[in-house]
């Protein structure tokens, strides 16, 4: 896996991302709950198969088999609740993504260096998997085929959550993910807020956690085809004063030879 992988989005989150905007003020990387995504077969706790049960499990725990069922489904449902995670990508010049999740192409692709991220990152959760990158990549499969989760050699846990459909595969998908992220990394949105200050039941699992993270590990950031010029420029300044002084900046540009987008660095 390349050390350097991609975050696709629209100028407002771009400039959150990097501390320009938002709360926070600082780098950061947002998580999401894994039950608020946009695909809504993400992390479902039906994707594995617990129906068959070895019986010296039944035995151990003295309970029937429906009983035991039930209960793994309703672990894997806690798991997705549990989950918070974040998403990259391992290209930068997806049509697909540049339309999807930048605003049709006026937002920010931006490189980041995710390798080794561990050593310098604070306990956040309960479980954090970032010991190997490349067990995060996104398995993606043409037909839903659940494996028994007794009798698979896959880690059950995994396969929930890095198994997505095939009509997905264009994003090269590698996740982050934080298990019970702790409340600290938790912020309210203006909206939230206010409903907090209206003692309004709030779903927890609606509010993203942030994690701050040093802006040497910032090493690209890629200008959409429509992005805003005056957006361009001020995020050009911050990225090279403020941010990482040796970021590259490059601009998106047409291949009048392909439907394919071309990098052009940003030198001045």
């Amino acid at each position: 896996m390349s050390r350097v992988l991609y975050k696709y989005l629209d100028i407002k989150g771009g400039k959150m991302m990097i501390g320009m905007e938002g709360a926070l003020k600082r780098p950061n990387i947002q998580f999401t709950n894994a039950s608020q995504l946009n695909d809504p077969f993400d992390c479902h706790p039906n994707l594995m198969d617990y129906s068959e049960i070895p019986e010296y499990i039944l035995n151990l725990h003295g309970a029937p088999l429906e009983w035991y069922t039930e209960k793994e489904k309703n672990d894997a449902l806690n798991l997705r609740n549990d989950t918070w995670l974040s998403s990259f990508s391992k290209t930068n010049d997806s049509l697909l993504m540049w339309s999807h999740y930048c605003n049709n192409h006026k937002g920010i692709c931006i490189g980041m260096n995710l390798v080794e991220m561990r050593t310098n990152m604070p306990s956040v959760g309960v479980g954090m998997y970032l010991l190997e990158p490349l067990r995060l990549e996104v398995e993606y499969q043409d037909i839903l085929n659940r494996p028994k989760a007794y009798h698979s050699p896959i880690d059950p846990h995994f396969y929930q959550l890095l198994t997505k459909a095939k009509a997905w595969e264009y994003e090269q998908e590698v996740r982050l993910i934080i298990e019970k992220p702790h409340p600290f990394l938790a912020m309210l949105t203006p909206e939230q807020e206010k409903q907090a200050k209206r003692n309004e039941v709030m779903d927890w699992k609606e509010v993203h956690h942030y994690l701050p993270i040093g802006g040497e590990r910032f090493k690209e950031i890629y200008f959409g085809i429509n992005t805003d010029p005056k957006e361009k420029a001020k995020i050009i300044n911050y990225a090279r004063t403020k941010l990482n002084p040796d970021i590259k900046l490059y601009q998106m540009k047409v291949d009048e030879d392909a439907f394919h987008l071309k990098a052009e660095e940003i030198k001045q």
